[in-house]
């Protein structure tokens, strides 16, 4: 077996095409778009690099030169962890152990080359909402931006020595004719009663105008102390910049106590029902693909990207009103969703996991961000739970 680093444009569309090759009689895995992946890569698409991150990228080919494997490594320094720790994502293996434990060896080599003390994954050259977690139970379709694999990786991870760093759960609920738990419901009809809280999904100008701002305000004060950063209102303004051509308005609801933001929750179209036509591209072709099937084959999946609430209003049924009386509205006959899937709640947030379970929603899905210690004598510690 022959490794090779990827360092030219070839060698950059083979870290591509061998995954396409690899799961092309799989039903169930959806291309992801080439663009996702690659601009992870590069400097121009991905400013990590212009903080001081790292990667390299491996593709391993048989003795007849044929691609079995590639493998990414990286360094992030947004990465605050107790040991200096890097990351390894991207792996894609045929089933073969000797293969599969070479593509990690040569990861590990690397990182701890760079003064790295462990490594985290299979994890994203980034944000965790992307690329994050090894799928081990429920091998349907995968969410936009989520990984799909073959079963078999579980067991070459664990092997290989790496121990479970958290869970990530995917919960899914039918949208309509499924009710609430009945404290839910109580706690709920408690805040909805109180005039100085409202409820309201955004629209028109104040989408794109007001939005972002009332989402930096929630998030900074909801999210920012477990998620160790806070966003601009610029980044916040990007962000639903970017959604602008999926966005549908119905799916951002905020919750405002005396005329301020306290409250969201995001939602989007579950697009990968449409990029699973456009063959990982976003060319003229892929663009036209895509708007045939946006409007005459919507989605009927509404993925939900991220749940607030403010400290201060934490507790009090804010987020059973905010649920319940988004309720009243998607359930209209009018409305074209079928099912809800709530995407990368971490087994370290039971608040989140409860608040699931109070909407009656199961786990659909489970994927594993698993964690190598370097020194194997030192204590493993699992993911800290949030308070």
């Amino acid at each position: 077996m022959k490794l090779i680093e990827v360092t030219t444009p070839a060698n950059q569309k083979e870290f591509i095409e061998m995954a396409v090759r690899l799961y092309k009689n799989e039903k169930n895995w959806i291309r992801p778009l080439d663009a996702d992946i690659e601009g992870l890569f590069h400097p121009e698409t991905n400013k990590l690099f212009r903080n001081g991150a790292k990667a390299k990228r491996w593709l391993l080919q048989d003795e007849k030169g044929q691609t079995i494997g590639r493998v990414a490594a990286f360094i992030n320094p947004k990465m605050k962890e107790k040991q200096p720790t890097g990351g390894v994502g991207f792996f894609e293996c045929i089933d073969n152990q000797e293969a599969a434990f070479l593509l990690l060896d040569t990861a590990k080599a690397w990182l701890q080359s760079e003064g790295m003390e462990a490594m985290d994954g299979p994890i994203n050259f980034g944000e965790r909402d992307k690329w994050w977690g090894l799928l081990v139970d429920g091998f349907s379709e995968p969410n936009y931006n989520m990984p799909w694999n073959f079963p078999y990786y579980q067991k070459y991870f664990e092997d290989y020595g790496f121990k479970l760093y958290f869970k990530q759960y995917t919960y899914m609920r039918p949208v309509q004719n499924l009710g609430f738990d009945e404290k839910m419901i109580q706690r709920a009809n408690a805040i909805i009663a109180n005039p100085d809280y409202s409820f309201r999904y955004i629209q028109g100008k104040e989408l794109q105008e007001k939005a972002p701002d009332y989402f930096m305000t929630v998030y900074n004060k909801a999210w920012a102390r477990h998620m160790g950063k806070s966003i601009a209102l610029k980044e916040a303004q990007l962000m639903f910049g970017k959604m602008k051509p999926i966005i549908d308005p119905r799916l951002i609801y905020f919750t405002f106590y005396k005329g301020e933001p306290v409250g969201f929750f995001i939602q989007i179209p579950e697009i990968n029902q449409i990029f699973k036509h456009v063959n990982g591209k976003m060319d003229l072709i892929g663009k036209l693909k895509f708007l045939w099937y946006k409007t005459f084959f919507p989605p009927n999946k509404m993925l939900g990207l991220v749940f607030g609430v403010v400290p201060e209003h934490q507790g009090k049924g804010v987020e059973s009103a905010m649920i319940i009386s988004y309720d009243k509205m998607s359930g209209k006959s009018s409305f074209p969703y079928k099912t809800i899937e709530m995407n990368w709640i971490g087994d370290f947030n039971p608040k989140m996991m409860r608040v699931c379970e109070q909407l009656l929603a199961t786990i659909y899905k489970t994927h594993h961000t698993y964690r190598y210690l370097f020194d194997r004598d030192k204590p493993f510690e699992r993911h800290p739970i949030f308070d």
